[in-house]
């Protein structure tokens, strides 16, 4: 893919786990407002608009996107609505960078937000999440949905002798760095042993290993270079940054049906990164990737995508983890944000505010311990169901 489809703007909320002075539709517009500052552009030259948001439900509305359409601005331009459970943000992403580059649009704003803190009872956020498995055929059997992803990571541990220490250091790493993000939802100061001896969920997976499920929102801005040079008064004060490419794949939805080889791993987040780094150039993400925001739904789902990134080999997560190398100042630095463990999941916006991190890393605007020393090229990763969605996408700096 061309650098043509630039990221010109970036916004969001902090993610928190109650906002209940704003509605999905005012952090939406928070969030938008930020990420047109941060482009110096206007609404009004903005030619079409792509809604991310998982759930009527949580949000309380249902035909929701053509309300935040009007709430930022763009009533009387085309949109899109986009679903795609947890990776509904990098869905709606992609779709955008489709339309510049069929030449339907040259600015699309990609704005998503949920209400999925605390503004339903836990009960009824657990009910809701477990319709993403397949409700007909699994939902019934497994109930709660950490039980399948506890069983993709026990056959991890089966197979590849991965143990429950080691998907707990992620726990603990990115809680820490979220402690440095102003905009996370809880970072912590815990231990393996903190994470082990937290309530359990489903064996082997207790209660800091799963993520935090937040209100809030994120916004980008794409655009053609042409567009960008013409209306974005930003654009030559800091680094370009451009989308460089991206891949999406699906999967068997039910776990029951795939094989016992890929049981423990996420094929359709191989595919998606596959013909994301094809597209993008890359031949060894190892070592060509600088920073990486991974979809960590649960701590070992991002040992998993370690593996299935290609960002170690396969069977060596549980190692790298333990060894720290992919924390801060690691091989390649994951989850700088604090990732949905530490910084939360706002599941509409989640896929935005990962390139949103993405986007100020290689820019060189993230401060402190976090800002990923002269980064060029990141990527997000995100999923739906049980990997049964995936989309990765690729960022870099064009100079």
């Amino acid at each position: 893919m061309s650098d043509t489809v630039l990221v010109v703007g970036v916004g969001m909320t902090p993610f928190v786990g109650f906002r209940p002075d704003a509605s999905v539709r005012d952090m939406v517009a928070e969030a938008v407002r930020e990420a047109l500052i941060d482009a110096g552009a206007r609404a009004g030259s903005i030619e079409m608009g792509v809604a991310a948001y998982e759930s009527d439900h949580f949000n309380r509305q249902m035909s929701l996107g053509h309300i935040l359409q009007e709430a930022v601005g763009l009533a009387g331009r085309p949109m899109a609505r986009v679903e795609g459970g947890g990776a509904t943000g990098a869905l709606a992403i992609r779709t955008g960078v489709t339309a510049l580059r069929a030449g339907d649009a040259r600015a699309v704003l990609v704005y998503g937000g949920e209400t999925n803190g605390r503004s339903v009872d836990r009960a009824t956020a657990t009910e809701l999440l477990a319709l993403s498995a397949d409700f007909e055929w699994e939902t019934p059997v497994f109930g709660t949905f950490a039980a399948p992803y506890a069983l993709m990571i026990t056959e991890h541990m089966r197979r590849y002798g991965t143990t429950a220490e080691q998907f707990a250091e992620i726990a603990v790493k990115n809680r820490r760095i979220a402690l440095e993000n102003p905009c996370a939802h809880k970072g912590m100061s815990i231990t393996v042993e903190d994470v082990r001896g937290s309530p359990p969920l489903s064996d082997p997976y207790r209660l800091f290993d799963a993520s935090l499920l937040s209100d809030g929102a994120a916004a980008v801005l794409l655009a053609t270079r042409e567009w960008a040079e013409q209306h974005s008064s930003t654009l030559s004060e800091r680094p370009p940054v451009a989308v460089l490419g991206s891949g999406s794949s699906t999967d068997l939805p039910r776990l029951s049906d795939r094989s016992d080889e890929m049981f423990p791993h996420f094929g359709a987040k191989r595919r998606a990164a596959r013909a994301a780094y094809r597209m993008a150039g890359i031949e060894n993400p190892a070592r060509e990737i600088d920073v990486a925001e991974v979809y960590d739904s649960f701590s070992g789902a991002e040992l998993q995508a370690y593996e299935d990134l290609g960002l170690c080999r396969v069977g060596e997560g549980g190692a790298a983890a333990a060894e720290g190398r992919f924390d801060l100042g690691g091989h390649v630095w994951v989850n700088t944000s604090g990732g949905l463990l530490g910084r939360g999941s706002a599941v509409g916006a989640t896929g935005i505010a990962q390139a949103v991190e993405v986007t100020r890393q290689l820019r060189g605007e993230v401060p402190g311990a976090r800002a990923v020393p002269d980064a060029r090229i990141g990527i997000t990763d995100t999923h739906a169901g049980v990997g049964s969605l995936a989309v990765v996408n690729v960022f870099g700096r064009t100079r």
